[in-house]
């Protein structure tokens, strides 16, 4: 157990250091394609949701069997070896430095007031259409996008490779993506994504709800008081569409003290959704800056969390 939660923050700070260069080889590049590869084959004719569901459970049967002879085998090669290997590949599961990177890429130029540039830079991030939003609506996009993320990016295969390591954390992310690439609610992936959503619905309840409790921890509300931000948390998280998803949302906007939520337009068509939070202040560039301190600050408790859970669990089975 030592080993693995040292491999865990050592993955910590991979992620925060190198983050997830362009070019270097990536897992999820990987999933990517393996998931295109049965969509693009399987996602046609009848039983869709049984072809949906077989691809889900071949990728996690694929993924969990290569990471776990990988890491078994480095582990027996040498404790250290093994620790650093799945160090790694914990840390291609996680996404700190990169989300923050992503953020500050539509800050910059907003700061410089390049609006243009911004829209686009966010519509690297986000499936709404940018090319016509005001300031306010690329900062909610921004802070939408980071809240939201802070479980599913960070947190969640966090939480995932604690219970069983770079295997189960590689298994996440192979799920996550799936949901990301074809759990959508509309004519040609409600059938074939179903089961992709619900796994991923699953495996992100509990860690949505502990970081939003760990969110709430980390910074003193800007507008309302403690109680008020908690009623605030536990009032909307659960509008989002998503029954995990509007947890972070909800704790940012509480916490800030903003609305999140409204229309957003896709391909030209517009969605409601659902408002988050209470309009006490205006959406200002500020917030993204404030929403990133609150993902910094939110992961680094998180991880602390599991360093004493995981050296509670030891001293037990040592007691026992």
């Amino acid at each position: 157990m030592s080993y693995h939660i040292a491999a865990i923050v050592f993955a910590y700070f991979i992620d925060l250091i190198v983050g997830d260069p362009l070019n270097w080889p990536h897992p999820v590049k990987w999933f990517g394609k393996m998931i295109r590869f049965f969509d693009v084959h399987w996602n046609k004719g009848l039983n869709r949701k049984y072809k949906g569901t077989i691809m889900v459970v071949l990728l996690v049967v694929i993924v969990f069997s290569i990471s776990f002879g990988m890491v078994s085998f480095f582990y027996h090669v040498h404790p250290l070896v093994g620790m650093i290997i799945e160090a790694v590949l914990i840390s291609t599961t996680i996404a700190q430095k990169s989300l923050e990177e992503a953020a500050m890429e539509v800050v910059r130029p907003l700061q410089a007031n390049r609006l243009q540039e911004a829209r686009k830079k966010l519509s690297y991030i986000v499936g709404r259409d940018t090319e016509n939003l005001s300031v306010q609506e690329i900062v909610r996009g921004t802070v939408e996008t980071v809240a939201e993320n802070i479980s599913d990016g960070i947190t969640a295969p966090l939480f995932w490779s604690l219970i069983g390591g770079a295997p189960f954390a590689l298994v996440y992310r192979v799920i996550n993506t799936c949901d990301s690439m074809v759990g959508y609610r509309n004519e040609k992936y409600e059938a074939f994504g179903l089961t992709s959503a619900k796994f991923d619905d699953v495996l992100n309840w509990l860690p949505s709800r502990i970081t939003a409790f760990v969110m709430m921890q980390v910074m003193k509300p800007k507008k309302v008081t403690t109680k008020m931000a908690w009623s605030i948390l536990l009032r909307d998280a659960r509008k989002h569409p998503s029954p995990n998803s509007g947890w972070g949302e909800a704790a940012v906007a509480s916490l800030l003290g903003i609305q999140l939520g409204g229309i957003n337009i896709y391909n030209g068509r517009k969605s409601f959704r659902a408002l988050m939070g209470d309009p006490l202040d205006r959406l200002q560039m500020k917030h993204i800056l404030e929403t990133i301190t609150i993902m910094k600050r939110t992961v680094f408790i998180f991880l602390l969390l599991m360093v004493l859970g995981g050296i509670t669990i030891e001293l037990a089975f040592a007691w026992i």
